[in-house]
């Protein structure tokens, strides 16, 4: 299919490889470029570490991993000299069934959960979907197998460079401030965000968030079907039950913890219903939570843990704990981001079920003393954070790891934080039986 074409790959993380791995097996001439020199080769192709050589932009077509910008220096080189540049995104695109149903689903917050549930409600009906894109299998992987449906979560680092991606739905989740030190502005990262409205096939239908004033504004100039969360063109979460075009679904059975889930599993719903399940087989009861993202753990002596790691935002956090019931202890801390705002968090205490919160990390004195007033303990790191939240909670309260902070103070990212939370916390729960707490 590529036979006698020339590619070039920029960046070698997973991504990239899987893009040159799929531009190999389809018949090019692959390099694969990598400004970092220890970057491992990759077999079957010609690989360039620790530069981007002008050379290597002398071909059919340049693909660019989501890390790289636009902007960079190859990049605009590439564009310059009338190449050919899309994203991994974009370039494998190209190789789907136009037929194929795709699900594209982007946000600031909230994105992995509602593809992972999207996908889950697809599969348990039947169908034999792909789940990937920005959440860990790039959509590279998902050429040459039959698949009835695929969804796909997008960045908005995905859509610098997007290329013949065409979603059939495409559904804007919410938009907080992030990433403005690679979009500049709220406008750019929302066009970003927007962008996969404007690739939809004819008849695709987008969906957004029915309050979003930015978004609808923007929205406008697109000429797609447009339907909304929280409004009745689309779906409403009435306590237990969604409401998916007038069509109840019942999920007072789900598992996974908290308001905010109930509304993911919402949305999910919809999503699933758009690309072409009918609702009376919807079964949202069976789904199971991401890690890291409102994950409930094994209770231990009656209390709830819940690893809610990967919301390293003040407005995840936000999101996530507001919808939970009943007392809960919160751990929040970590590498703070430029600009957020950690006053909100007193909503928690005022408005929420927050009765006790413990900051640690690089950013718990700032913190503590946006929570001035409330019941705030501090803590050098999360092991000591845990085993004072041990002490703090209440048979019949929750634990909850939501640290609206980013983690590489002293984790290399969100899921090696909540893995060593849950190993810390099941540690405590085997430490209390031996010492016949439980008993």
């Amino acid at each position: 299919m590529l036979e006698g074409k020339r590619i070039t790959v920029l960046g070698g993380g997973l991504s990239g490889r899987s893009a040159a791995r799929l531009a190999h097996r389809l018949g090019a001439s692959v390099v694969l470029s990598d400004l970092r020199p220890d970057c491992a080769p990759l077999d079957g192709v010609e690989n360039i570490m620790g530069e981007h050589p002008d050379w290597i932009l002398n071909a059919d077509t340049v693909v660019v991993s989501p890390g790289i910008p636009a902007r960079a220096a190859a990049v605009q080189k590439a564009l310059l000299g009338g190449t050919d540049v899309v994203g991994e995104l974009g370039f494998a695109a190209q190789f789907l069934p136009p037929e194929m149903p795709v699900v594209a689903i982007t946000g600031t917050n909230g994105k992995s959960t509602v593809t992972s549930f999207t996908g889950q409600l697809l599969e348990a009906a039947g169908w034999r979907t792909f789940v990937g894109g920005n959440l860990g299998t790039p959509l590279s992987e998902a050429v040459g197998e039959s698949w009835d449906a695929a969804v796909v979560e997008v960045s908005s680092y995905q859509m610098e460079l997007p290329g013949d991606f065409s979603p059939h739905v495409s559904a804007v989740l919410n938009l907080t401030p992030d990433h403005l030190g690679r979009h500049g502005t709220m406008e750019s990262y929302a066009s970003h965000k927007l962008r996969t409205l404007s690739l939809l096939v004819e008849g695709g239908v987008g969906v957004l968030p029915a309050q979003d004033s930015l978004l609808n504004t923007l929205a406008e100039s697109f000429d797609c079907t447009r339907l909304y969360f929280d409004h009745p063109s689309g779906v409403v979460l009435q306590d237990t039950e969604a409401l998916i075009v007038g069509q109840s679904v019942d999920l007072s059975g789900l598992d996974v913890p908290g308001e905010l889930n109930r509304w993911n599993a919402a949305a999910a719903c919809l999503l699933a219903h758009l690309a072409g399940m009918s609702v009376d087989k919807l079964r949202p009861n069976d789904l199971t939570a991401l890690p890291h993202r409102m994950q409930g753990l094994p209770q231990t002596d009656s209390r709830l843990w819940i690893n809610d790691s990967k919301a390293t935002n003040v407005e995840a956090t936000m999101a996530g704990v507001m919808g939970l019931e009943g007392r809960v202890v919160l751990l929040v801390g970590g590498q703070g981001k430029d600009g957020a705002d950690y006053c909100q968090l007193q909503r928690l205490f005022d408005e929420g079920p927050v009765s006790d919160a413990i900051a640690f990390g690089h950013a718990a004195p700032e913190i503590a003393a946006a929570l001035n007033g409330h019941s705030v303990h501090r803590s050098e790191g999360l092991e000591e954070a845990v085993a004072l939240a041990n002490s703090l909670a209440e048979e019949g309260s929750t634990v909850v790891l939501s640290p609206a902070c980013a983690s590489f103070d002293e984790f290399d990212d969100f899921s090696h934080r909540g893995r060593v939370f849950s190993d810390l916390v099941t540690r405590m729960e085997t430490k209390d039986v031996e010492n016949g707490r439980n008993q």
